[in-house]
């Protein structure tokens, strides 16, 4: 038997689940932001990327969101001038991560906010549970 209230409440706890995965990996963008390579003309922190995707929760019959992967981006690196630098190269060169601190913003606000709805979808699904105890329990 479907039951419509379990499912929104699984739905969203799938969600929140890839959300926090989400804000996990732009906060890890966001503190290496200026990470540069140890080495001269070595690469810097890549900017990493969390993609979804839609799989069907067998036991529900309902499809869920979850993590597909983590990969890096593949966005060029930004470079700057700066000959006394540990990881300058031969032109004295050096490679910056490929992170944008608005971008990481924006993706950060948009995770807490989707966060924050399935929390609430959850508790509202919770509070309707309740109501029907509630209700059986009175009759």
């Amino acid at each position: 038997m479907f039951d419509p209230l379990q499912a929104a409440m699984k739905t969203a706890s799938y969600a929140l689940s890839a959300q926090s995965t989400r804000m996990r990996v732009v906060s890890e963008n966001l503190a290496n932001a200026e990470s540069t390579g140890k080495a001269p003309g070595a690469d810097p922190y890549q900017r990493k990327t969390v993609n979804f995707e839609s799989v069907m929760d067998d036991a529900l019959g309902i499809d869920v969101v979850q993590v597909g992967r983590v990969s890096a981006d593949k966005a060029p690196f930004r470079t700057e001038y700066d000959p006394g630098h540990v990881a300058a190269d031969a032109k004295g060169m050096v490679k910056l991560p490929n992170v944008d601190m608005m971008v990481e913003l924006a993706d950060m606000r948009e995770a807490m906010r989707s966060y924050s709805a399935n929390t609430l979808i959850i508790k509202q699904a919770r509070e309707m549970v309740s109501m029907t105890v509630d209700l059986l329990r009175a009759g």
